[in-house]
């Protein structure tokens, strides 16, 4: 029986249309995974550099932020009640969040649980008003971190769950 090698070549280096986009959005999620991780490391030596987990920098921030609103909304709330009275906290919170965000989504291990962090991050910055036109694909892209296996694809959450399949922290 005569075999056609070059054929067979051909359909083992051939890519479907479905495996070609699969790897496309694959790339996509973790191009977009690596952004976001170098966006929260940015933030995070910012806030570290600025001294705002040891000063009153994120206190005057929020008092700013707060003479610009309605007295009545829920930023203004938020900020009043919350934010401003617990602004050492906060600030402590958010700088570390940031480091464990970026850590995370940089080398691949934890993902979902620190995009699930991103999110509260996020969600609090919002509540704050700090909301910009950014912030609505950060939301979109917290939630695909969360709902990808993107630290199986590419980083040590492959390992590490291969180690301890029984952690929720490496799925």
């Amino acid at each position: 029986m005569k075999h056609d090698h070059g054929m067979s070549q051909d359909l083992l280096t051939t890519q479907t249309p479905p495996d070609k986009w699969r790897r496309i959005g694959i790339g996509s999620v973790l191009a977009l995974r690596y952004g976001f991780g170098s966006f929260f490391l940015y933030g995070a030596y910012h806030k570290t550099v600025c001294g705002w987990m040891t000063s009153p920098v994120m206190r005057e921030h929020f008092a700013k932020r707060l003479s610009e609103l309605d007295p009545e909304s829920f930023s203004a709330a938020y900020l009043r009640h919350f934010a401003i009275p617990w602004y050492r906290p906060v600030s402590i919170v958010l700088t570390i969040g940031q480091m464990f965000v970026a850590a995370s989504m940089l080398l691949g291990v934890a993902v979902r649980p620190n995009a699930a962090l991103s999110l509260f991050l996020l969600m609090n910055i919002s509540a704050g008003a700090f909301f910009n036109p950014s912030m609505p694909p950060f939301l979109v892209a917290a939630v695909l971190f969360m709902a990808t296996p993107s630290g199986q694809w590419f980083g040590l959450d492959k390992h590490l769950h291969a180690k301890y399949p029984e952690s929720p922290l490496f799925r």
